[in-house]
């Protein structure tokens, strides 16, 4: 089958890009000399995830529950999921999955903690947990190197949990006291640290210099080292998907409209929200729910109804959370179909 025999809007992924990017982060950290924890939240395709096993991560990361249960269903079992598990029903569901496969989970106060040990307890299963450091997000994470010391003391007087050590994002060598003094309160306390967990596409080197045990890179595989957010920073050649559109109306000279629009590209600004291969002066400048309109002003090239075109999506992770398939294609051929099975799984 040839990518021109699709229907549209069809979601595709250049399947030598996507090898190109497993590949070269796989090789980036071994030559850092630090271990590959892949995050999984970008793709969401368990097929991709094996691939990045295969090419030397120790495990991945996947940000839900929902998403490491579609993991460990594909036979994925070393998961680390750096989210907070609060809530009867996500506790009976991490216990479920936490005697399937090994699964770490991360949490951030004495709260949350208790939630997982008593769910433990019940179902006679021990949780690996980590604490959350903020070192700078502004997100989730304990405030200081004593609030993470008091943390680790109370887990480890708890059933059904089992301390493992402690997390943080992104890397920054900013964050290098912070860790050092939390490191040094928890070993002198005489409580074992076998797991410090770095993350952030990019921050693979300051998570060796911070001392991490891991570093945790997940947009890399669609998006390359450099994240693409506006037309200055496009490295084309470095992205995985494209949204292959049909153009369905040509209203004016100047413009000409798309049969992609809002629920099939993630469509927040800065504009413009894709990049057009086939005709990079073309501009995706705005989008109803069905329809993308695109300014072709500064083209040469006189659009016809029925013309495919092919655009990079602004942001590729949450424009392939739009969809159910990814087509995989090698050239102009399409060479297989994978499931996104972790799409809309936010619980």
């Amino acid at each position: 089958m040839n990518i021109a025999d699709l229907d549209t809007p069809t979601l595709v992924a250049d399947l030598d890009v996507l090898e190109r990017n497993i590949d070269g982060m796989a090789a980036h950290c071994r030559q850092l000399g630090i271990p590959l924890r892949v995050h999984t939240k970008t793709h969401k395709v368990p097929e991709i995830a094996k691939l990045q096993v295969a090419a030397g991560s120790q495990g991945i990361t996947c940000q839900k529950l929902g998403e490491a249960e579609v993991m460990v269903d594909a036979g994925i079992d070393n998961i680390l999921i750096p989210y907070n598990i609060v809530g009867k029903p996500k506790l009976k569901r991490l216990t479920t999955l936490v005697q399937r496969a090994q699964i770490t989970v991360a949490l951030d106060s004495e709260e949350t903690a208790m939630g997982i040990s008593r769910q433990a307890i019940a179902d006679g299963c021990v949780v690996p947990v980590i604490v959350e450091l903020d070192t700078g997000s502004g997100r989730c994470g304990v405030q200081s190197p004593q609030e993470a010391q008091h943390l680790a003391q109370q887990i480890m007087k708890m059933q059904g949990i089992n301390f493992q050590g402690v997390m943080t994002y992104p890397s920054n060598i900013r964050a290098k006291p912070f860790i050092a003094e939390t490191l040094d309160l928890l070993t002198g306390d005489g409580i074992p640290v076998d797991v410090i967990s770095g993350g952030g596409t990019g921050s693979e080197a300051a998570s060796k210099e911070l001392g991490c045990t891991e570093t945790r890179s997940g947009s890399y595989v669609y998006e390359g080292m450099t994240r693409i957010g506006n037309s200055e920073m496009l490295a084309p050649e470095r992205c995985v998907l494209r949204v292959i559109t049909t153009v369905v109306s040509t209203p004016t000279p100047e413009r000409i409209i798309i049969d992609g629009g809002m629920k099939t590209f993630a469509s927040y600004p800065p504009t413009p929200y894709g990049h057009i291969i086939e005709h990079p002066d073309a501009k995706i400048y705005g989008m109803s729910v069905e329809h993308g309109h695109v300014d072709v002003s500064e083209c040469s090239h006189r659009f016809k109804v029925g013309e495919q075109l092919s655009v990079i999506p602004l942001h590729q992770g949450m424009t392939s959370n739009l969809h159910n398939e990814l087509v995989g294609i090698r050239g102009d051929a399409v060479e297989t179909t994978w499931r996104i099975a972790g799409r809309g799984k936010v619980f």
